[in-house]
């Protein structure tokens, strides 16, 4: 009986180090942290975020209020049915991408605007140089002067819808490269995003434009 009991008490000491031994390897990876098992059931830390996510909502912010402004200015003064429905869907996205941007800078922790920005500073000789009416005296970013924005605030009808069309062209060619430079360099996945969305979605509104353009 003695040597029956030793046997016993000698398997369940064998069972309970190997029992040991397998939560250990479930548990730890020999970094001190969880396993990749464990880890994956753990919910996912925030996504992280770098300068030119910061960058990118700083700048994208100003540029998207100036073009609803733009778009409010058609209201009472466009002609063509086209640039009515455009300037209504122009809003009714960026309206929301705009808190959707400011809500990101509050949770990093970041001022909603940079103290110098691109195109921030209307009309600061940093034009384009185009040469149009439209293009030689704005900010950069494809952002409008401010003798520019007085210029499209006092037209109306079928000149009101050239211009609005010519200026936001160029308004829509800062974004889309802003958008492009983020999706390039950006870290936090929700801005790269919203960037391929602004790249995709002014795109084709460009793409609208200058066919509206070509029929005005």
């Amino acid at each position: 009986m003695n040597a029956v009991k030793r046997g016993l008490v000698a398997a369940g000491l064998v069972a309970g180090a190997l029992l040991v031994s397998a939560c250990g390897g479930d548990s730890h990876d020999g970094t001190g942290h969880g396993s990749s098992a464990s880890r994956s059931a753990s919910p996912a830390p925030d996504a992280g975020f770098n300068d030119a996510d910061v960058a990118f909502a700083q700048m994208m912010i100003p540029h998207h209020e100036q073009a609803l402004e733009m778009a409010e200015l058609a209201d009472g003064r466009a002609a063509d049915p086209e640039v009515v429905e455009l300037a209504g869907r122009i809003e009714r996205a960026q309206d929301p991408e705009i808190t959707t941007m400011k809500d990101w800078l509050k949770s990093w922790k970041q001022p909603t605007s940079a103290a110098s920005m691109p195109g921030t500073d209307h009309g600061s000789g940093h034009g384009s140089g185009h040469g149009s009416g439209h293009g030689s005296g704005h900010g950069g970013g494809g952002m409008m002067s401010t003798s520019e924005m007085a210029e499209l605030k006092g037209l109306k009808g079928a000149a009101f819808d050239r211009a609005f069309a010519e200026m936001m062209i160029e308004h829509h060619d800062g974004a889309i490269a802003m958008a492009e430079d983020e999706r390039r360099v950006g870290e936090n996945a929700d801005a790269r995003k919203l960037a391929a969305a602004v790249v995709r979605g002014q795109s084709a509104e460009v793409e609208q434009l200058r066919d509206l353009l070509d029929r005005l």
